[in-house]
């Protein structure tokens, strides 16, 4: 695949349409308060004023440079060794609650296998990006194994994986939780508004994503002929959908043998529970900060200044667990580095990044603080303006009040 960190600043054919500073500073307001729980507050004016649409003045260069060198050596004997000690513990777990088999265990035993899942999904997604090991075939190799485990079709996600990075921050070309404009967000019926800005429904959105995308956008991860795919990585994504099926055959007939409410305690729920993490974390990472973040059109936007757009997070007790992806910034502007050197190399950057950097609220033994960031943004992140190209979410208090009588 290609180099996801390019260190050239890409820009793309610009719109017509120039920024509306009038239509910036009233989207640039603030979260209300209930987005700033569990969040550190500014200490000073200067932060207040910070623009975080202003471009940098700094370069990727400048930050690549900042970082260790060390950092960027993959080693895949360490990489494989995370991937054995979570498969031991999945395989350990399921074996556990299979023979307690009690309800007392089952609950936590799908809150930790769940989660586990969610650790599998990132080796896999290591692997797409190349930085397991520098062995195209050895990434291949594990991430179809690690990622058909979970039913997630291994090279028709990492190519649209690949567009998201290629593209992050950018209006219409971004690929993961990309904002809808104000005229598709209008013709979207009520139902559509309810369940993509109402929980639970946004954290059990990752299956129905890879079957449609996004609204908007059309074409199939399973499909090898979808026009997210060029001819040529046709035969790949062919490759991943007949791993994908063998694994939904070997649940299959698990159900004929052990029974499928056997079946879906041990491996239904989990696979719930993972969904609910990759939403999560996914979407915080690009949303929910207290101050609202710029999205790019056009002249604007940048391979860089997209990349400044994502929000670290931190998960507590998780962390370790999944592999560090909450410090994602620096994952996102260079997805060649391992995730066991993604912490030291987001310290060394720190200074050179500045206030682009956007420190993270300390969360607790489990990220409980997180709920409030989702929530808020859910309540305030709608769409975008069609025009310009810098832009900001803005809000519908229509959707909000039919939100509320639906409820009622």
């Amino acid at each position: 695949m290609g180099d996801l960190g390019s260190d050239s600043l890409v820009t793309l054919p610009g719109h017509n349409a120039s920024p509306s500073l009038s239509d910036r500073s009233s989207t640039m307001e603030p979260l209300d308060n209930a987005a700033k729980d569990g969040h550190p507050e500014g200490d000073d004016e200067a932060d207040l004023d910070f623009d975080p649409s202003a471009p940098p003045p700094f370069r990727i260069a400048e930050i690549r440079a900042a970082i260790p060198k060390h950092c960027w050596v993959k080693s895949p004997w360490r990489s494989l060794s995370y991937v054995l000690r979570d498969v031991v513990v999945v395989l350990a777990l399921a074996g556990a609650a299979a023979y307690l088999d009690s309800w007392t265990v089952w609950p936590l035993y799908w809150a930790a296998q769940g989660t586990m899942f969610w650790a599998i999904f990132v080796l896999g997604h290591d692997c797409g990006h190349g930085s397991f090991s520098d062995s195209p075939r050895l990434n291949s190799f594990v991430g179809h194994l690690l990622h058909s485990s979970i039913l997630v079709p291994y090279n028709g996600w990492r190519i649209s994986h690949r567009i998201h990075h290629q593209n992050h921050g950018h209006v219409e070309n971004d690929e993961s939780w990309v904002p809808l404009t104000e005229k598709l967000y209008r013709s979207l019926d009520a139902s559509s508004k309810f369940l993509r800005f109402t929980l639970p429904f946004p954290v059990f959105a990752y299956p129905l994503y890879l079957i449609y995308r996004s609204p908007g956008k059309e074409g199939s991860h399973f499909n090898p002929y979808s026009n997210l795919f060029t001819p040529s990585e046709r035969k790949g994504v062919t490759l991943s959908t007949s791993c994908w099926t063998a694994m939904a055959a070997v649940l299959l007939c698990a159900c004929f043998v052990f029974g499928p409410t056997r079946v879906f305690k041990i491996y239904g729920v989990p696979y719930l529970i993972f969904v609910m993490w990759l939403d999560l974390v996914t979407y915080l990472h690009h949303h929910g900060h207290e101050n609202k973040l710029p999205w790019y059109r056009g002249k604007e936007w940048s391979y860089l200044r997209g990349g400044l757009t994502t929000v670290d997070r931190d998960y507590g007790w998780i962390n370790n667990v999944h592999h560090d992806i909450g410090t994602h910034v620096i994952h996102h502007l260079f997805p060649q580095i391992p995730h066991y050197h993604l912490v030291e190399a987001t310290e060394a950057a720190k200074p050179v990044l500045g206030k682009y950097y956007r420190e993270p609220a300390k969360s607790g033994p489990f990220p409980f603080h997180l709920i409030s960031n989702l929530i808020s943004s859910l309540r305030q992140d709608h769409y975008v303006s069609d025009t310009g190209d810098i832009v900001f979410y803005e809000r519908d208090n229509g959707l909000q009040g039919a939100a509320a009588k639906k409820s009622d």
